[in-house]
């Protein structure tokens, strides 16, 4: 029997003006879908003038200047749409979902249809429950006692996952599911007889605990920064409030 990471996936990713996903914006977007493992990939593109101003710093990481984006970009509301209906679209066919990070990208797409279209990620699922597949999270609770930094980049490096260009939105996506793939096979005595729905349900417990651990050692050096629990996707400030 074919086991899940050896089946079918999609997976998502995005480039974006800034880290704050109630403010910043979508600046590049991609769809991946691979059938099994070394198939070639299906990639959807987008790429958005987002109507704010890209910080330099933003650009120094994805290479998209303001003015590339004014002339190249489509304007936010009909991409969102589209990503909308993307994404939902897989999801309701059954192909787990790969989002490295996923309560940065999912939250922020979430906030982006909110904005552009008067709606929510949840409006566009239709009522069909999520499921996720999250790299950094899976990694970090199947390997937790392994030191140094756990980007992309660096589970790329640990799981010998070609990244051949790092913050291009397929690029990163493709990457993210190669290495869903590599975990699974890596941990597949651990993994094998989970679904996909039954891990989704797993990692939002894990991602949990991991948030907590993280806010207790910010806690013991006296940091005031806060870790958020939720996964895949952060709720509302006012619904949170």
């Amino acid at each position: 029997m074919t086991c899940w990471y050896e089946g079918p996936l999609a997976a998502f990713d995005t480039e974006t003006t800034g880290v704050d996903v109630e403010t910043d914006r979508i600046v590049s977007a991609a769809v991946v879908v691979q059938d099994a493992p070394g198939a070639k990939p299906r990639v959807v593109r987008w790429l958005v003038n987002p109507g704010v101003p890209v910080p330099e710093g933003a650009t120094a990481v994805h290479g998209l200047t303001q003015s590339h984006l004014e002339s190249e970009g489509r304007w936010p509301a009909p991409v969102m749409e589209e990503i909308g209906r993307e994404v939902a679209g897989h999801n309701a066919a059954g192909r787990p979902l790969v989002v490295m990070n996923a309560p940065f990208d999912l939250t922020l797409l979430d906030r982006e249809l909110r904005r552009h279209r008067a709606s929510s990620l949840a409006a566009y699922l239709a009522g069909a429950p999520l499921c996720v597949l999250d790299p950094r999270v899976l990694d970090k609770h199947l390997d937790r006692y392994r030191k140094g930094r756990r980007t992309l980049t660096d589970l790329c490096a640990h799981y010998g996952v070609e990244l051949s260009d790092a913050h291009d939105a397929a690029a990163d996506a493709i990457a993210a599911m190669d290495v869903v793939r590599a975990v699974g096979q890596r941990f597949a005595a651990r993994l094998e007889r989970l679904t996909p729905p039954e891990l989704h349900t797993l990692q939002a417990t894990w991602h949990a605990a991991q948030a907590r651990g993280l806010q207790a050692w910010f806690a013991h050096n006296g940091s005031p920064e806060a870790v958020d629990p939720s996964w895949p996707l952060r709720p509302e400030l006012s619904a949170a409030a």
